[in-house]
């Protein structure tokens, strides 16, 4: 039994995947939920428009982070500003008494700013825009769209390589006339497909079951939903170049699947993180895909409104296919070094 547990440990020490799963992973979860795992929102950000903007601004409460003020706008700029993900709440001064348009599509947001509005009494009106009843499926289901596609993505394409190692066949691969990238889009082609039908699918469900609106374009949302899944199908390649079974690409898969979903929006709201966990919200791509699919569907955001999404998940694309196949290129040069000499002794 002795000689058993020793092997044991041993075999853990050389696995450090493992033992950073049983290790780290606690670790990291527990800062991750310590800063994180909060609902407070401590501020909104805010704009005020119409004639008495500027006095209406000073008397807001420290809540409401007022970033700009604009008297000679409209009511209509109000909510183009609401629509365009300028502020959370746009109040509106131009009518009596005023009112505060509150974004519905950020859930928490929203709410907080309807709690501390309401005991403003009958001084400020409060229109809900977006989800008018504050419903959490309705914030939900567009985020869930992402999460999905990003487990789908991730975890089934991270295999996919690994397959083609365990098989032994890695190695034929690299004796055929393909490019690194020839192979990389052969493999996530069908995952791309299948995901592509997956979101349609869950998409479609979410709108029929739970009477979620639609107000932007589909093709806005298709194309948004495109540019995410190169970059999880490419995280989840870049997995498979650095694993050398299935179980350490699932486990390395998991490891980066966690932080997505805590951090990005999708359960707790990003301005109630610490500024240090926020941050690293910011770089995952989940995340910009929430701000995409929240913004098309709610609000019927166009691209000008969404260009910032667009364009860090754009250049995520780049970024990790282009490491992808740099990371498969020297995974596939030893073994044609291999095969050259056993073709050069046949042709001799």
């Amino acid at each position: 039994m002795r000689a058993m547990i020793l092997k044991e440990f041993r075999e853990l020490r050389r696995d450090r995947r493992t033992l950073a799963m049983l290790v780290v992973l606690p670790v990291v979860l527990l800062v991750i939920f310590g800063y994180a795992a909060n609902f407070t929102i401590d501020t909104i950000t805010t704009r005020v428009v119409g004639p008495q903007s500027d006095t209406v601004a000073a008397a807001l409460p420290e809540l409401f982070d007022v970033t700009g003020t604009d008297p000679d706008a409209t009511t209509q700029d109000a909510q183009d500003l609401v629509q365009d993900d300028v502020a959370d709440v746009v109040i509106d001064t131009s009518t009596t008494p005023p009112t505060a348009f509150v974004d519905g599509s950020s859930l928490f947001v929203a709410q907080t700013a309807d709690a501390a509005l309401g005991r403003a009494g009958d001084q400020v009106s409060v229109e809900i825009l977006y989800n008018p009843d504050l419903e959490t499926s309705w914030v939900m289901v567009p985020a869930l769209v992402g999460l999905i596609l990003t487990f789908i993505g991730t975890i089934i394409t991270s295999i996919g390589l690994v397959r083609e190692r365990q098989a032994g066949t890695l190695e034929q691969l690299a004796v055929m006339p393909l490019r690194p990238s020839d192979v990389i889009i052969g493999k996530i082609a069908p995952y791309f497909i299948l995901a592509s039908v997956d979101m349609l699918l869950v998409t479609l469900l979410g709108v029929w079951i739970f009477g979620i609106p639609f107000n932007g374009s589909p093709w806005l949302f298709a194309l948004g939903g495109a540019i995410f899944l190169f970059v999880v199908l490419g995280i989840g390649v870049l997995i498979s170049t650095v694993s050398q079974t299935q179980g350490q690409a699932i486990q390395t898969a998991i490891l980066i699947l966690m932080p997505q979903i805590l951090l990005s929006g999708f359960i707790f709201p990003l301005q109630a993180m610490a500024p240090a966990i926020r941050w690293i919200g910011y770089c995952l791509p989940l995340t910009y895909f929430v701000k995409i699919s929240q913004g098309v569907m709610l609000r019927g955001s166009d691209l000008a409104a969404l260009w910032l999404p667009f364009t860090v998940l754009t250049g995520m694309a780049l970024v990790v296919f282009t490491a992808a196949v740099l990371r498969f290129r020297r995974d596939l040069a030893p073994a044609a070094g291999r095969e050259m000499p056993a073709e050069a002794e046949v042709r001799a």
